[in-house]
């Protein structure tokens, strides 16, 4: 099986993609699994009816029944700048839309806040599809992400328990966008990534999605293959992804990787727009 998608982009080797953070609490006694075979691919399909979504089709606050929140500072393991909290005016729904809106604001000793919202508990899946449509904030320093964390840390804490990266943007590369994997073996500057240009991502809303059985993991960008990591069948070493995972949809501001060439003056406040996201089972052979 061949793993893929080492990249640079424009003469940097990528060395700032950790993620949206890695503090995480780690499980005390973490199992690691060995040698499990490679599986076959089955031609996996999945259910037209989702089985967790938000189509964001009220006013207010988002839906407390399928979302919660990580709170708080302390650079959520990447230097990030800002503060997250469950504010209104940091996350809310209006138009049809979840706006996640960073402002210059003060709060815990941090300059910025911003909201980064989590489906833990409400809304999570063992293989399925899970896409998103969304509109990424314009400006030098804004880092979005609609991403994948596991429910438990069970085979210990990040990386061994897996990341899936939906969607990332930094605001200094506004063209690019990125869909990553992370594992013990591959994690941080050495995750499995690639990178796509969409001239419009800051200005239309895209559909960012990824189809997960238990032979691969498949990026799409507006239903346009551009990744797959297939299971190598190595273990949790490289394929932790046989547990439930949920969504996170956050903003972040500066940080090692989104603040690599600083932060606009003017840039707050900086909205990510979500249309809907939506989670389908996948159909077991």
């Amino acid at each position: 099986m061949k793993n893929i998608f080492l990249f640079t982009v424009f003469g940097f080797v990528v060395l700032f993609i950790f993620s949206c953070s890695k503090s995480n609490t780690p499980v005390p006694t973490p199992f690691v699994q060995k040698d499990r075979p490679s599986p076959v691919d089955s031609g996996w399909t999945f259910e037209s009816t989702p089985v967790f979504s938000d189509e964001f089709d009220y006013n207010g606050t988002p839906d407390t029944s399928k979302w919660g929140y990580d709170l708080g500072g302390g650079g959520w393991g990447n230097q990030e700048l800002e503060y997250y909290t469950n504010s209104l005016a940091n996350a809310n729904v209006s138009n049809g839309v979840l706006h996640v809106t960073a402002l210059k604001q003060s709060q815990g000793n941090l300059n910025y806040t911003s909201a980064r919202m989590v489906s833990k508990n409400k809304g999570f899946l063992l293989y399925g599809r899970i896409e998103a449509s969304a509109k990424l904030p314009p400006g030098k320093g804004t880092w979005p992400a609609i991403w994948m964390l596991p429910n438990d840390w069970v085979y210990g804490n990040w990386p061994a328990s897996g990341e899936v990266d939906i969607m990332e943007q930094v605001g200094y590369d506004p063209l690019n966008v990125h869909f990553s994997v992370h594992n013990s073996v591959n994690n941080g500057a050495n995750s499995h990534t690639e990178t796509t240009n969409i001239p419009s991502d800051t200005s239309a809303f895209h559909k960012y999605r990824v189809d997960w059985t238990p032979y691969a993991i498949r990026g799409y960008y507006d239903d346009v293959a551009i990744f797959i990591f297939v299971n190598p069948g190595t273990g949790s070493d490289q394929w932790p992804f046989d547990q439930k995972f949920h969504a996170l949809i956050n903003l972040a501001i500066g940080g090692s990787w989104g603040g690599l060439q600083g932060v606009d003056a003017n840039l707050c406040p900086a909205t990510m727009q979500v249309d809907y996201i939506r989670f389908y089972k996948m159909i077991h052979k």
